[in-house]
């Protein structure tokens, strides 16, 4: 079996759901990664992240039922919802529901239900500095308690730069989480380590992206950001993007060594997850 791994996409019961999974598989798909979608109206009616988590955890539960394929999932309060939380509910419970809910991520990986916490961290827009300050602090609670967890963080932030990759893996230093626990969510090709400053960056899989990054290296991790919307059909990129991409690769640009350690090297240095019998 060749292993192919997206390490990124969201699925909706009201978007196409298992026939995303379905197209994924049917492309050569093997593996993904289920990641929380927002559901900040949920949130502020239930003051609490926990319905969210059990609602993902349960399609994931469905997928492995009905379709033959490997899904992992990862948990945790998306940034952005800290500005509606706020606006609904005043600054300071806003920032104790996203802390709830970072702990609540926390127990279902310490349960073994999930791999990973995320994706959490800051609005990818400009917001005010005291907005920056609340979502930074929210961000490195969420890093110690990957730490004690023992599992990776999953970064939602602005878009990616050097000097972003090393102001997050020093934020995770003070709390003691080592950098390859640090996955940088829509990253561009920033693979080299003077580049990245040793976080593990989750490349969208543009062919641009990825040609650019196989230049330079194979310590990364690719994704698609599969919105799953049914207002915005394929965005970001459609579930057999990744799958027909690495067949294309193949033939000339992508090794099959730079392809097992993309698809199944960095999935375990990263998650603890074995891709292969």
């Amino acid at each position: 079996m060749v292993v192919v791994f997206d390490n990124h996409l969201h699925l909706r019961r009201d978007g196409r759901f298992l026939d995303a999974v379905k197209d994924f598989k049917k492309a050569g798909g093997t593996h993904f990664v289920l990641c929380q979608y927002p559901m900040v109206d949920l949130v502020i009616r239930e003051k609490s992240y926990k319905s969210c988590y059990l609602k993902t955890s349960r399609m994931a539960e469905e997928i492995r039922a009905e379709i033959d394929i490997g899904v992992f999932v990862t948990i945790g309060p998306y940034p952005v919802d800290y500005l509606k939380l706020k606006e609904n509910l005043g600054r300071a419970k806003a920032i104790e529901i996203m802390k709830r809910g970072i702990d609540e991520a926390a127990e279902l990986c310490e349960e073994k239900k999930c791999i990973g916490i995320g994706e959490i961290g800051r609005p990818h827009f400009p917001v005010g500095e005291g907005i920056m300050d609340d979502s930074n602090e929210i961000l490195q609670y969420g890093m110690e308690k990957a730490v004690d967890v023992d599992v990776p963080v999953i970064l939602h932030t602005e878009s990616t730069t050097s000097e972003q990759c090393k102001e997050l893996v020093k934020m995770g230093k003070k709390v003691g989480l080592s950098s390859d626990k640090i996955v940088k969510h829509f990253a561009s090709a920033l693979i080299k380590q003077d580049e990245n400053f040793g976080l593990i960056p989750s490349v969208l899989a543009s062919k641009k992206n990825i040609v650019e990054a196989l230049e330079k290296g194979s310590r990364f991790l690719m994704e698609t950001d599969y919105l799953d919307d049914p207002r915005r059909p394929g965005a970001v990129l459609g579930p057999k993007t990744i799958p027909k991409l690495t067949r294309n690769l193949l033939d000339g640009v992508m090794t099959e060594a730079q392809a097992y350690e993309i698809h199944v090297k960095n999935p375990y240095k990263t998650y603890g997850i074995v891709l292969e019998e």
